[in-house]
């Protein structure tokens, strides 16, 4: 069978915005998605005879120069090549970000899945079955990505890529998750972000609790009207490598309106083990116009 989750790329309807004055600015030649440097890569991390199939943990890193989530291509199995050109097609594909935009530089081994009721922590790997480890063997998994801004009007459409995967080279002692450093990416966890009709958005407290993390955030609006700036329920990921945090589109979530002139706060909660550290929030904030998000991550490696 052939077992995939295909991330929420493609949203839900827009909610209906009543009684304030929600200012649309004109969309920003900025907000465009900025030209790929790269691609996503994955490496294997454990390969090995699994009942009967060949099973292949894997990781995979945001190379792309942006924001980006990706998912492996429904509909399509990886394929198994050995060295003798004999190929495997491979229907059992864990391999994706689950929804959630990673920042450039950024690598994980799994995500969140599962249902929003009943999620679970789904770890990244391939399954061939009738096959087994083989020197010279390759693995090659179609996957769908998307860069940049996200806006809730224009979806973006997924470029298709194919991972390839050589089982020859099993990674080991990965650093989790940030692979390669990015100058200017990470905000620190007292940063205000520039946030939709000039608010600003802060990170005000960070609480664990006996499920995970309680995150408390405000927003400023220094203007005459009332304005809502949506965040949504933000992930978090760790030095485990795992995306913490069932994805849902960043607009759906219930957010307060912030006043003219006054603030706004409120919590959001993410399910976290106790002993994931090294963790950085996956935030993606109304930004620019209605809509449109643009993604931070925010440092709260102190927690």
């Amino acid at each position: 069978m052939n077992v995939r989750r295909t991330p929420g790329l493609a949203l839900a309807c827009a909610l209906l915005l009543a009684g304030c004055g929600y200012i649309v600015t004109p969309e920003d030649e900025a907000s465009a998605p900025p030209a790929l440097q790269g691609s996503w890569t994955a490496v294997a991390t454990k390969v090995e005879a699994s009942a009967g199939a060949l099973h292949v943990d894997i990781t995979i890193t945001n190379g792309t120069g942006a924001w980006s989530a990706m998912q492996a291509t429904g509909g399509q199995p990886a394929v198994l090549t050995t060295s003798d050109g004999k190929t495997t097609s491979c229907a059992t594909v864990f391999v994706g970000t689950g929804g959630t935009y990673l920042a450039p530089g950024f690598q994980v081994r799994g995500y969140t899945g599962g249902t929003k009721a009943a999620p679970v922590t789904q770890l990244l790997y391939v399954e061939c079955a009738g096959a087994a480890p083989a020197a010279g063997s390759k693995l090659t998994v179609p996957y769908g990505f998307v860069t940049g801004e996200f806006n809730y009007y224009t979806p973006p459409t997924p470029t298709g890529a194919k991972l390839q995967v050589d089982l020859d080279k099993v990674a080991a002692d990965l650093k989790y998750p940030i692979a390669s450093p990015v100058t200017g990416l990470i905000e620190k966890s007292d940063a205000k972000i520039i946030a939709i009709n000039k608010c600003t958005l802060s990170l005000t407290s960070v609480k664990r609790t006996a499920d995970g993390l309680e995150l408390a955030w405000q927003s400023d609006n220094p203007t005459d009207y009332p304005t809502y700036v949506h965040i949504g329920t933000p992930p978090v990921v760790g030095s485990d490598g795992v995306i913490y945090g069932f994805y849902e589109s960043p607009h759906l979530a219930d957010t307060p309106i912030s006043p003219a002139q006054h603030s706004a706060s409120w919590t959001t909660k993410v399910a976290v083990p106790k002993d994931a550290t090294g963790l950085y929030i996956l935030v993606s904030v109304e930004s620019k116009q209605q809509k449109n998000f643009v993604s931070h991550a925010i440092d709260i490696t102190d927690k």
